[in-house]
């Protein structure tokens, strides 16, 4: 078995990145990506792995998904009960990571997260479906379930109570923005000789680095 793992190999031939063809901000830049892995049509190309420490060091890393991008961060949106919502309070030292394997790219962001405001949360809360809506408040993400049934339960007594009625968004649901300091942009090259531009911000300006693969 572990013959076989270790004969698993991809050559990485699809494209190259220089700095010549870098846009001037890490913003415009994975604007440029997203909008071709979007193009492509990848399976949710807005899938971005989140991972937080907690306060006694220990890392975490799940599955979120980007809702928005704005002019100062990465926006999405979570239990602020959850495990990551508790290890955020914690540490706001987090890292993102989308890997857009058909296109044989990957981004790397790092940087500080912030809750964003109660207005812009409520706007997203009400443009979702009613199921997400309710299923917001059926879930203690990340609590201990004792059963399937029990959620299910818990669902059909909160359709009963909202029935005819606007959910509102529940307290402990909302809204986070990832502020980057620093923006890997990685694109797979031949021979494991991949391209890595890193962008760091150096005052009010990025700096853009090359790294070793």
């Amino acid at each position: 078995m572990f013959s076989e793992i270790q004969g698993l190999r991809k050559e990485y031939r699809q494209a190259s990145l220089n700095e010549a063809e870098l846009q001037a901000d890490p913003f415009l830049q994975f604007k440029y990506w997203f909008e071709q892995a979007v193009s492509a049509q990848l399976p949710e190309p807005n899938a971005m792995i989140l991972s937080t420490v907690s306060a006694s060091g220990a890392p975490s890393s799940r599955t979120v998904l980007l809702k928005e991008l704005d002019s100062q961060g990465f926006v999405f949106f979570s239990n602020y009960a959850s495990r990551k919502g508790r290890e955020i309070a914690a540490n706001q030292q987090v890292c993102l990571l989308f890997y857009w394997a058909e296109l044989e790219r990957q981004v790397r962001i790092e940087g500080q997260i912030e809750k964003i405001s109660g207005a812009d949360s409520d706007t997203y809360f009400a443009s979702r479906p009613r199921g997400s809506q309710l299923g917001a408040w059926a879930s203690m993400q990340s609590e201990h379930l004792a059963s399937r049934e029990a959620l299910e339960q818990t669902l059909q007594a909160l359709e009963q109570e909202y029935a005819d009625k606007a959910i509102p968004r529940p307290p402990h649901w909302g809204g986070y923005r990832v502020i980057p300091n620093a923006v890997e942009f990685w694109q797979g090259r031949p021979s494991r000789l991949h391209d890595r531009l890193l962008f760091q911000i150096d005052g009010q300006a990025w700096r853009v680095t090359r790294l070793f693969p």
